[in-house]
């Protein structure tokens, strides 16, 4: 499920933004439905604007409120109108999206019956977007389950400096289970969450275990004009651009 929606801050309009000749919620859209381990891809948006154009390119659209604060909630929404046991959240602002990232985080729920939700992470290779408070940091346990998110430049550079220090960054590709997602709607939003505004804090915060699967692909969330002209460039020579 994609969420999206017109209203967003730091740039209005731009699930509709044009991006190599497609609408940026096109190309979420076709690079999702790629991924064999997807058994239907909708968008969910309380848009009317949004659901036309999704209807355009043949998208199934899922109506949603327009009171959602945040992504997941009105994910969970969605989810209700379907019977999915597993739902797998995408990011409409995320248009580089690759179909394998999708597999990657189903993947450990084939074997962990315990697991509840997954995001993908990414080493940070530059130190801007380290430093860029669009750019969601995620610092991990032993395990590999997620101990903290910010949009601070986490953990500390001060014993070696950016290339001496391994920092990650959340992508937001993520899988829920349905008993997840339905907790996470009913359990109340709390102080980081609201003060990080990132998703993922309602979980942390109430003690939940959110599990980070690393991916080797390159990704990019638009957020600004700025980054939708650097996703132009990075996309301009991917293969998957022929597929759809």
């Amino acid at each position: 499920m994609i969420p999206a929606r017109m209203g967003s801050s730091r740039f209005p309009g731009k699930p509709l933004a044009q991006l190599l000749g497609r609408t940026m919620l096109e190309h979420v859209y076709q690079r999702v439905a790629m991924s064999s381990s997807l058994a239907a891809t909708y968008i969910a948006t309380c848009d009317e604007a949004i659901r036309q154009a999704a209807t355009s390119f043949g998208a199934p659209v899922i109506m949603t409120a327009d009171s959602h604060e945040r992504a997941s909630d009105r994910i969970a929404e969605a989810a209700g109108q379907t019977d999915a046991d597993l739902i797998v959240m995408v990011q409409g602002d995320e248009p580089m999206v690759h179909p394998d990232m999708i597999d990657a985080a189903v993947a450990p729920f084939h074997h962990d019956t315990q697991l509840e939700c997954v995001n993908l992470t990414r080493r940070i290779d530059n130190e801007a977007d380290f430093r860029n408070p669009n750019t969601i940091k995620v610092v991990m346990d032993l395990q590999g389950d997620a101990l903290f998110m910010t949009r601070q430049p986490i953990p500390t550079l001060a014993q070696g400096g950016f290339d001496m220090t391994p920092v990650y960054k959340q992508v937001c590709i993520i899988p829920f289970t349905r008993a997840c997602l339905d907790a996470y709607c009913r359990l109340p939003p709390t102080p980081l969450e609201q003060l990080e505004s990132i998703d993922m804090l309602r979980l942390l915060e109430h003690g939940r275990q959110v599990r980070m699967i690393e991916t080797q692909y390159d990704s990019q969330a638009v957020d600004t004009e700025a980054d939708l002209a650097r996703v132009a460039g990075l996309l301009a020579d991917d293969p998957l651009l022929t597929q759809y």
